[in-house]
């Protein structure tokens, strides 16, 4: 399981989270396919949750489902030893003090990939309250 990653990777993740779909397909190419696949996860798709737990990664599963609110996927990643992980997944909902917790212990890139998905994730729930892109969804 795979938790550290060169600062050059971790900008281009937070880039394909974004939904820069060149640097997702790169990375998935290229030696990091569960960064490539949790772009399709964070944006709900299961075959792609279920592709990272099949595969080794269960720390990005519990990232995107602290994310979403899920207090025992944040006490397993605090309880596996993944504190930093554990505010990637509360910056990216919104917590500004995990966001600053992240830049203040040199962890200024995941800062920003948990702010980035932070945003994803806000235009996720804004979309769903939409009535009009609701409708549109659902071919109504």
């Amino acid at each position: 399981m795979r938790t550290e990653y060169p600062a050059k990777i971790l900008l281009a993740w937070g880039e394909a989270i974004m939904g820069h779909t060149g640097l997702r397909d790169w990375l998935i190419k290229n030696d990091y396919p569960e960064l490539g696949i949790f772009t399709y996860a964070l944006r709900n798709k299961q075959d792609a949750r279920k592709w990272l737990m099949d595969n080794g990664h269960p720390h990005l599963v519990a990232i995107i489902t602290g994310i979403e609110g899920d207090v025992v996927a944040l006490k397993w990643l605090e309880h596996n030893g993944m504190n930093v992980l554990k505010h990637v997944a509360l910056t990216g909902d919104g917590d500004q003090e995990s966001f600053q917790w992240l830049v203040d212990h040199g962890h200024r890139e995941l800062a920003m990939v948990g702010n980035k998905m932070h945003q994803v994730k806000r235009a996720m729930d804004d979309d769903h309250r939409d009535p009009h892109k609701y409708t549109q969804d659902r071919g109504s």
